[in-house]
């Protein structure tokens, strides 16, 4: 099994002292929880790249924050509808380059060496999605019950498609599952709209080279993505940063609770 290494500046691209050069793209995280791993995972997507700008977007300024990257302010997110919510209608406010690649804690780039200049002809690309089992309930289908196969947060987003659900005024809805997913609402809820107005999501034959989540059969063939999302399968293998003060604390709990029932 391949394992993951700091990039070695062979890839393709524009490079500068080896590095691969995306200015038109700004790496972007949008959290309030898990800050610590959230700026691991920019860090770890900043090495043998050289973005447009990298932005942490989260409620408030971190103490410590790596040179390169820059905090932005955003209103608390207080759950999962909150985050998705801010995906589909406020990310746009924070990018000001063509295009942004979102990242998370779980899911960030892996092999800058994978890079394809093809992926900045869509407006939208992420890992793709599995072919739901016969007859099992699910929402990957567009309006007119086509299946739906690229989609996923961690992605690569054109500055138009982030401004496109404020201009076209669409109404934010939940999903056939009762949920609301910010993927699921662009990439087949509103995947007709999109099209209509003239942006691409990009095919499975293509997303399968951008980024890995679920083992799908079209990945099997592909040594290696350009990012990941969720530690299943092969992706086991990519860095999974934890905040060592948390170590710190459970260990510190872990000393102090026997004293805090102690009895004579």
């Amino acid at each position: 099994m391949r394992k993951c290494k700091p990039y070695d500046g062979k890839g393709k691209g524009n490079k500068s002292l080896g590095k691969l050069k995306l200015p038109d793209v700004t790496l972007a995280a949008m959290t309030s929880v898990k800050i610590y791993e959230t700026i691991k995972a920019l860090e770890y997507s900043m090495q043998g790249i050289e973005f447009g700008e990298v932005v942490l977007i989260t409620h408030r300024r971190p103490l410590t924050l790596p040179k390169g990257i820059t905090y932005k302010h955003t209103s608390k997110l207080t759950d999962i509808d909150c985050f998705n919510y801010k995906m589909v209608y406020e990310l746009g406010d924070y990018i000001d380059t063509d295009y942004v690649l979102l990242i998370h804690y779980d899911g960030f780039v892996v092999h800058p060496e994978k890079w394809q200049e093809e992926f900045l002809r869509y407006d939208y690309i992420g890992s793709p999605w599995p072919v739901p089992r016969e007859g099992k309930r699910h929402c990957f289908h567009d309006i007119n019950g086509n299946l739906c196969r690229v989609g996923n947060s961690v992605s690569l987003r054109s500055k138009r498609l982030l401004d496109f659900p404020r201009e076209a005024n669409l109404t934010w809805e939940k999903d056939e599952d009762g949920v609301y997913n910010e993927d699921v609402f662009l990439c087949c809820m509103n995947k007709h709209k999109i099209e209509e107005a003239g942006m691409k999501i990009a095919p499975v034959e293509v997303a399968k080279y951008f980024g890995h989540e679920h083992p799908v059969p079209e990945t099997l063939n592909v040594d290696a993505p350009f990012v990941f999302h969720k530690w299943w399968g092969r992706n086991e293998q990519y860095p999974k940063f934890e905040n060592p003060w948390n170590k710190r604390w459970a260990a510190l709990k872990g000393l102090i609770r026997p004293l805090l029932f102690w009895r004579h």
